[in-house]
């Protein structure tokens, strides 16, 4: 990740060349093949980086307005400066976990009651979060900003993310200083990489931004891209997911060059396998929204799985199992799957 384009551009064309059927390197080779290739089920998948540091941004409008809207109403939903920045936080790095990784229900404190003194048990309002990441190139020097026009230099490759959230902790505590021990319970990403130059011809027009954002926030180069997301919800009684949630890169509103700009504007230094995640990822529909809390808005709104089950939330033994591709004429681009399982909460 840290060689840089050049690098990415060359081991690309090279693996491409090798698996193509023209080339008689592996095809002709029975012995190389059999030291090349081990078969996907008896492979061990692990994290594809060491990461270093996790930023999640919070760029989907139409996720912002959801949750504003239930907390403040349609009135409030966006915060005065969400329209004018990528808003984002500092994650946990050291929480982040390879896809089959279980999740712990986690215990913590909450305030289910305002009008009673705080609880401390396992969490009861746990929840997903369709997102997309991703993990960056070559290191910027501390103080050195990564200017718009470069940042597609830095930008290596995309994962698909879940960023489990435990809400009700999330609520008591996140003010005044945002997410905390509702968001480092785990997070958790796809093996597989997919890297830009392979996502190029998927691009769309950016989204409208209006107001228009300061200069070093603008670029006019099309970085929106149509990747086709899905998530799945297995209970252990089924044999097969239910799909909860159909959605799209294309929704979100800031751009990963726009997110990398921000980021590093105050120099900021990044390095070789930071991680940086979309944020939760909604469309206009309500079967496009990428969290329980939207699709069950706040828990008002029970989400009928099928099986005689309903869903305000994830219970223990639920499975998440998202996925994404890109589709060309005849051909996709996948990514695999990023999927996790509750298990129950450590005795309290």
């Amino acid at each position: 990740m840290g060689l840089g384009s050049a690098a990415w551009k060359e081991a690309r064309a090279t693996l491409q060349r090798l698996l193509s059927a023209g080339e008689p390197t592996l095809r002709d080779n029975a012995e190389l093949r059999s030291r090349a290739f081990v078969p996907q089920s008896s492979a061990t998948m692990y994290l594809p980086a060491n990461i270093g540091d996790y930023t999640d941004f919070y760029s989907s409008k139409e996720h912002a307005t959801n949750i504003g809207t239930m907390f403040r109403g349609a009135d409030n939903a966006l915060m005065p400066n969400w329209l004018h920045l990528p808003v984002g936080y500092h994650g946990r790095a050291s929480s982040v976990v390879v896809s089959g990784t279980p999740i712990r229900r986690p215990n913590g404190q909450t305030r289910p009651d305002d009008t009673l003194p705080p609880v401390y048990g396992p969490c009861k309002l746990m929840d997903m979060e369709l997102e997309l990441a991703f993990f960056t190139g070559p290191a910027n020097k501390l103080g050195q900003p990564i200017p718009i026009s470069q940042a597609h230099e830095h930008i290596f490759g995309m994962v698909l993310m879940n960023d489990w959230s435990a809400r009700d902790i999330q609520k008591w505590e996140y003010v005044p200083l945002g997410p905390f021990l509702g968001k480092n319970l785990g997070t958790t990403i796809s093996p597989w990489v997919v890297p830009m130059e392979a996502l190029m011809p998927f691009t769309l027009p950016n989204q409208v931004q209006d107001p228009s954002p300061l200069p070093y926030l603008q670029h006019d180069d099309q970085y929106s891209f149509d990747i086709k997301l899905e998530v799945g919800l297995k209970p252990e009684s089924f044999q097969e997911p239910a799909v909860i949630c159909k959605s799209n890169f294309k929704y979100m509103y800031w751009t990963m060059k726009q997110q990398l700009a921000h980021h590093t504007v105050t120099g900021c230094n990044t390095n070789p396998g930071d991680l940086m995640a979309s944020g939760t990822i909604s469309g206009k529909t309500p079967d496009s929204f990428g969290s329980m809390m939207e699709l069950c808005w706040k828990g008002t709104k029970p989400l009928d799985i099928g099986g005689g089950q309903v869903r305000k939330f994830l219970q223990d033994g639920d499975e998440v199992i998202i996925t994404g591709y890109c589709e060309g004429d005849g051909y996709r681009v996948g990514f695999g799957t990023c999927c996790g399982k509750i298990l129950p909460a450590n005795p309290v």
